[in-house]
């Protein structure tokens, strides 16, 4: 069994009301994406932001490498746990690579110079989201997508052992959404945990692992090979697209078609 990195028991969050996370339990672990899907309103954010600290929990409790979340002093926490929000600001007149460099500030501390080590993960970051063609540009000259692309290579060069990420595809064209997930992939098979929330659920169904949100509760947990995982979200989205197998050249794919 690979290393549990992230774990929360019993969370729970109450919003106007309304049970937003609903005692949800579950473990990330070194070497596996795992995609969080659901309906509008599942509370996938609420969950998410819940895990990286940045809600209190109305219950249960959140353990990163092993100890309390909220025992973490705050710039060790940001070491090793890296968070992507869903609609991340990202204008003005600062340069790319100064932007994707912020992502360092956790290693290098506030008032701190980059070294040898923290310029080469900011030039890898840049690479693999592929915005290192215009590291001078302005973010204001930016489109979304080129934005977007910044936003997830500041999220990668921190080199956190865990990455959340809210919607990372967001803005992307396919060949970026292509090397997003390929760099998702390759980050975990070095040992890191990435869970991100995906609207794209053909993308999701490529995950190691796909965790399904209803009404606030986890009703799934498993590979997208697992019938009932896929049957339970075929049914959180009431029958709106069937799960079909497809075999290719790289080996067994599963992809949703819209029932229209």
């Amino acid at each position: 069994m690979s290393t549990c990195l992230l774990a929360a028991e019993g969370l729970s969050l109450m919003l106007g009301g309304r049970a937003v996370v609903d005692h949800v339990s579950l473990q990330l672990h070194a070497g596996q994406t795992v995609a969080l899907v659901g309906p509008n309103g599942a509370g996938k954010s609420s969950l998410l932001r819940l895990l990286a600290g940045l809600r209190e929990p109305d219950t249960g409790q959140v353990q990163l490498l092993g100890r309390p979340l909220h025992s973490w002093p705050v710039r060790q926490r940001a070491q090793q746990l890296a968070w992507l929000s869903q609609q991340g600001e990202a204008d003005g007149d600062i340069a790319v690579q100064d932007v994707v460099s912020l992502g360092r500030l956790p290693q290098a501390g506030l008032f701190g110079s980059l070294g040898a080590a923290d310029h080469a993960a900011v030039q890898q970051a840049m690479a693999e989201t592929e915005c290192a063609d215009f590291a001078t540009r302005r973010l204001r000259d930016l489109s979304g997508g080129e934005r977007q692309r910044v936003l997830l290579a500041r999220a990668l060069a921190v080199g956190a052992a865990v990455l959340l990420l809210d919607e990372p595809v967001t803005h992307l064209d396919a060949p970026h959404q292509r090397a997003l997930m390929r760099s998702l992939s390759a980050r975990a098979r070095a040992g890191q945990a990435v869970l991100a929330v995906m609207h794209e659920l053909t993308h999701a169904l490529a995950a190691d692992r796909l965790l399904v949100m209803h009404q606030g509760r986890l009703v799934a947990d498993g590979p997208a090979t697992d019938p009932g995982l896929r049957a339970a979200l075929v049914g959180v989205f009431n029958g709106a697209f069937s799960i079909e197998r497809l075999d290719t050249a790289a080996g067994v794919r599963w992809v949703c078609l819209p029932q229209l």
